[in-house]
């Protein structure tokens, strides 16, 4: 671990200290404290003119920054990776370096999420100044800024602060350092986006210098070119066979000399190849008679160049003799994006002796102009001329240099023609006109007009895709096994679209269709249904609706809900609706397959919304029906009037109680009288046919019992355990509210307490209330078995019990054993005798600990009945005080030794039976 410096050390301590704070009131905010995120109309409208990507990005970070606020989530999630990144590269000793790799700087035009948090410790004075400075307080809170060209934070009405540069936590620094901002704790994320649109454009041919260098080296070996110009310091190989038989390999010699034996020197300085094999031969021929030769060329010469101008380094560079302006232009690293790509010069004695079009070489593969260079060659790179960009529709949209006057139609084959989607009817040229203002040309890109038009330099031409609806067709959507787009011819009917029910997947409701049309005339939307049934059964009728182009045809399953594609279209409907034209929904309720709202239809009537809600239910009351109407009366207020349906008739087609419908109709069908889901009970143990039981309402136990068969011979009715999940909700939330009260008495005893018995006394009470948050209710209803069994057929049984739906009985077997739980030696169970008393029991359980209440000792009976007094006369004289098999001995905590809490009885006693009823459960189930 690095030593820090005593500055750094007070810098990382000072952090972390601001960190413990801001994790404490992000734990547990006061009410000034939480905040929502907002935006300021100016940045509204700066998010609202990103790119999509961009805007989603930016929103990304303002929801992530927000939940870092109110979940309390750390210092990462509200102060940003980036500024957490930064402090801990700082605090490992990477503080003094220039460039902190991974970590995001501010640049011109950069996006960041800004939050300014109203420090929790300010003075009565800042709080005033705060109050009255409306500008501090348009800034308070989470936002989006973006910079300037120059890296510049504009918050208006308070400063301008210059941050290019900086990474997120310089940010933070520079703020919190402005006075105008010392009442706020500052936080600052960099959005890391990307550019889109004409933004994201890049200068077409500069990436062909991107590549691997050493792969655009010349080839120094195979044939050397028949124009290939001798010099100093090449090599010559001679070979010469026939009446003399010599190999000689020789260097031009610095005065440009070659001294061949046999031949003598010959001038080859400024000889092209191919002239030198001639000259060779024709010597050979005329001095050595009988003799021919063979000529070609060893090892070449290097020579020196200059790249000038716009290149990426400029400087002189050794290349080989083959180079040429592109091997030099490779060694020098390339144009850079100032220079010219399509007016590199070649300059030999001073003088141009040629230009390079780079983009002869990368669009059509022309080297003609790529000259081989020689000894003392310039290579001068020109600044970049005149350029376009070309964006859309487009297979290379790019930034181009303009060479000359160029027409719209040579930029277009520039571009790469248009993608299969363009739509370049629609295409517009943006430039600065004459009066040096911005102005839009609309023009059709592939007319002829676009090889008569010049394009200028900074022009942007935008070529726009067609648009993304499917014209001239028909899409199918919903429960089919083919769904998409279909082609749309005229006269096309639904039953051309779902020609038989194999199409369909299994569970489809073929009696409602729902089409959504987009009307030509005016684009609104409207809504229609069918039934496909109907359709398929009779082609010929109206059911069969035609269709038209772009129909969107629904089919919904009778299992999963509609609403989730109905709802999107309400939605629209709903945009569409104004004064004079209503809102067009209507709404079915009660007991329908699918309740809920639809559209409104020309022409729907009761029968049809009955369809649209996959027709009546099971329970439904099908003789009447109640249809609530709302209607504007004079324009001046709303009534409702209720109208009974005769459900009946309508159902059996009957056209004069088919009802039309209106705007904002609910149709409710109610359900059949003393209808319910079918009811189970539970019947497990020693029962002579135990199962899962099928009630009717207002059946007892004994009667369940009696079609069970009764209890079999081992049974033990008195241990019996009836369970209710209604009993259980409740009391689980009695426990709830007991934990709640415990938890606020432990909580005032935790400030009062100042002496040992009050330690005691609160360490005592958290573990009970641990144990109160760990226990679930379990439902027991206490019953007496046997005098229900006794009493069955005679009537009103005051003991039977009226079955609710899951309920359960468990009848366990024979018990032998007496449990003893609570502040004894060791709780255990025994072995049941019947000459042994509760004390006796006790006494086998090791005897009472120095805690027990002797007083309070109870014993909880099988059928979970609680005895509460053994000793008393009362009982005594019911016989209830004999321990009996099954019998549980509760000897309580005695509360008098140490301060007693708020319902600590009543606690100790859920604690016990509780305990009591799920061990006995457990013991069932094993």
């Amino acid at each position: 671990m690095p030593v820090l410096t005593s500055s750094r050390a007070r810098r990382a301590a000072s952090h972390y200290f601001a960190v413990l704070v801001f994790a404490m009131f992000s734990a547990f905010p006061p009410a000034a404290y939480s905040q929502s995120v907002s935006l300021s109309p100016q940045q509204q409208a700066m998010i609202d003119q990103l790119p999509a990507s961009q805007r989603q990005e930016a929103m990304r970070a303002l929801r992530e920054m927000q939940q870092g606020q109110a979940n309390g989530a750390g210092e990462l999630s509200s102060l940003g990776e980036q500024s957490e990144r930064r402090r801990s590269l700082e605090v490992d000793g990477a503080e003094d370096s220039d460039d902190i790799a991974g970590v995001a700087r501010a640049a011109g035009g950069s996006s960041l999420i800004i939050s300014f948090d109203r420090r929790e410790d300010l003075s009565r004075d800042e709080q005033q100044k705060f109050e009255n400075d409306v500008a501090l307080q348009s800034v308070d809170g989470t936002g989006y800024y973006e910079l300037t060209r120059d890296g510049g934070l504009i918050l208006p009405g308070l400063t301008t602060v210059a941050l290019l540069g900086l990474d997120a936590y310089q940010i933070e620094q520079r703020l919190m350092a402005e006075q105008d901002l010392q009442l706020f704790e500052i936080s600052v994320s960099i959005l890391q986006t990307e550019a889109t649109g004409t933004d994201a454009l890049e200068p077409f041919g500069y990436e062909m210098f991107e590549s691997d260098q050493a792969g655009f080296e010349p080839v120094m070996s195979g044939p050397v070119p028949t124009d290939y110009v001798l010099g100093p310091g090449d090599s010559v190989r001679v070979q010469l066979f026939g009446n003399v038989n010599e190999i000689y390999e020789f260097e031009v010699s610095r005065d440009g000399v070659l001294n061949l034996p046999e031949l003598g020197p010959i001038t080859v300085a400024g000889l092209p190849f191919s002239e030198f094999r001639q000259d060779i031969d024709r010597r050979v021929q005329q001095m050595l008679i009988g003799t021919q030769v063979s000529v070609t060329m060893g090892q070449l010469r290097s020579i020196r160049v200059f790249v000038t101008g716009d290149a990426n380094r400029p400087s002189s560079y050794v290349v080989s003799s083959l180079a040429t302006i592109s091997t030099a232009l490779y060694r020098s690293g390339g144009v850079s994006r100032v220079g010219s790509l399509r007016n590199i010069q070649l300059k030999r004695s001073g003088a141009t002796v040629a230009t390079f079009d780079l983009y002869d070489l990368l669009l059509n593969g022309d080297t003609s102009d790529d000259l081989r260079l020689q000894a003392g060659d310039a290579i001068f790179v020109p600044p970049v001329g005149s350029q376009v960009s070309v964006t859309g529709a487009v297979r290379r949209p790019a930034i181009y240099e303009l060479r000359g006057n160029v027409k719209l139609s040579e930029l277009i084959r520039l571009a790469g023609g248009f993608n299969a989607d363009a739509y370049p009817d629609a295409a517009t040229i943006e430039r600065i006109g004459d009066s040096r203002q911005r102005m839009i040309v609309s023009i059709d890109a592939d007319s002829e007009a676009a090889s008569r038009t010049d394009v200028r330099s900074g022009d942007v031409i935008r070529i726009p895709e067609v648009a993304p609806e499917l014209e001239q067709s028909v899409e199918l959507h919903g429960h089919v096994r083919r769904p998409g787009a279909r082609e749309w011819r005229p006269g096309m009917q639904l039953t051309d679209l779902i020609a038989s029910p194999a199409e369909l997947q299994p569970g489809a409701d073929s009696n409602y269709v729902l089409i959504r049309r987009v009307n030509e005339s005016d684009r609104e939307i409207s809504v229609l249904s069918a039934s496909l049934a109907q359709a398929l059964e009779s082609p010929d009728s109206d059911a069969n609706i035609r269709l038209e182009p772009r129909d969107n045809v629904f089919l919904f399953s009778r299992e999963f809900g509609r609403q989730r594609v109905v709802q999107p279209i309400l939605d629209e409907l709903k945009l569409q609706a104004r004064s004079g034209a209503p809102f067009r929904e209507v709404s079915i309720s009660g007991e329908v397959q699918a309740p809920g709202t639809y559209p409104l239809e020309p022409g729907m009537r009761v029968s049809d919304l009955i369809r649209a809600g996959g027709s009546l239910s099971e329970a439904a009351y099908a003789v009447r029906a109640e249809l609530v109407r709302y209607e504007v009366v004079d324009n001046e207020f709303r009534s409702t009037q209720v109208v009974n349906v005769d459900l009946a008739a309508v159902l059996a087609g009957d056209s004069n109680a088919d009802a039309l419908l209106q705007e904002h109709d609910n149709l409710r069908i109610s359900g059949l009288p003393a209808w319910d889901t079918l009811w189970t009970v539970e019947l497990e143990g020693e029962v002579t046919f135990p199962g899962s039981y099928r009630i009717r309402r207002g059946e007892t136990l004994s009667d369940v019992l009696d079609r069970a068969g009764g209890l079999t011979d081992a049974a033990f009715p008195e241990g019996a355990i009836f369970l209710r999940d209604s009993l259980q909700a409740r009391e689980q939330e009695q426990i709830e509210i007991l934990a709640r009260r415990l938890e606020s008495d432990l909580t005032s005893l935790s400030l009062e307490s100042e002496n040992t018995s009050g330690t005691d006394t609160l360490a005592t009470g958290r573990a009970l209330l641990s144990q109160l948050r760990s226990t679930e209710a379990v439902g027991r209803l206490v019953i007496n078995l046997d005098q229900i069994l006794q009493s069955a057929g005679r009537a009103n049984i005051v003991h039977d019990v009226e079955l609710r739906d899951g309920d359960k009985l468990l009848v366990p077997n024979q018990a032998q054993s007496v449990t003893v739980i609570g502040e004894t030696q060791q709780n255990t169970s025994h072995l049941y005798r019947p000459e042994l008393s509760r004390d006796d029991y006790i006494a086998l359980s090791g005897g009472l600990t120095r805690r027990a209440d002797r007083k309070l000792i109870y014993v909880v009976r099988a059928s979970g009945a609680v005895v509460t007094d053994s000793r008393s006369k009362w009982f005594a004289r019911r016989d209830t005080s004999a321990i009996r098999p099954g019998d549980t001995i509760v000897v309580p905590l005695e509360t008098d030794r140490i301060r007693p809490l708020t319902m600590w009885s009543n606690v100790t006693q859920i604690l016990y039976q509780a305990a009591i009823a799920v061990a006995a459960i457990q013991t069932f189930n094993n």
